[in-house]
């Protein structure tokens, strides 16, 4: 297993680690498999989107405020309710299938780390499985 270091800059914010979790695969030289991919925080987590247009990640943000905003008197006592929800909605693993040594995404796709509760330094997880 590999640890990623993500670094995040915003309370909410969706960062960008396609090319890191690539290089993850690369390194490993499997040609074809899968690569799953962990997010062990309670207020965070993982998904597959558009990584073309970055309007797209504000949009998704824009949203998940406004369906789920911060501080709407939720019993949780640290004041961080709203992120452990979106955190349960975006999930806490991805897996992707890996072919020819590269990650097996649509055109567009990108992965991202889905921060809820930030800034923070986190960790992804990443296992690679050989496959034939």
């Amino acid at each position: 297993m590999q640890r990623l270091s993500v670094r995040t800059s915003q309370r909410i914010d969706l960062v960008d680690i396609t090319g890191q979790i690539q290089s993850i695969v690369s390194k490993s030289k499997v040609k074809e498999g899968v690569c799953f991919i962990f997010c062990p925080h309670t207020t965070a987590g993982l998904t597959i989107n558009e990584n073309a247009d970055p309007s797209v990640r504000r949009d998704i943000i824009n949203t998940l405020n406004k369906l789920i905003p911060e501080g709407a008197g939720y019993s949780h006592s640290e004041g961080n309710a709203d992120s452990h929800i979106k955190s349960s909605l975006f999930g806490s693993s991805l897996t992707i299938f890996i072919a020819g040594g590269q990650l097996a995404l649509g055109t567009w796709q990108g992965i991202y780390f889905c921060e809820g509760d930030g800034p923070r330094n986190r960790e992804v997880w990443v296992k690679i499985l050989e496959g034939k």
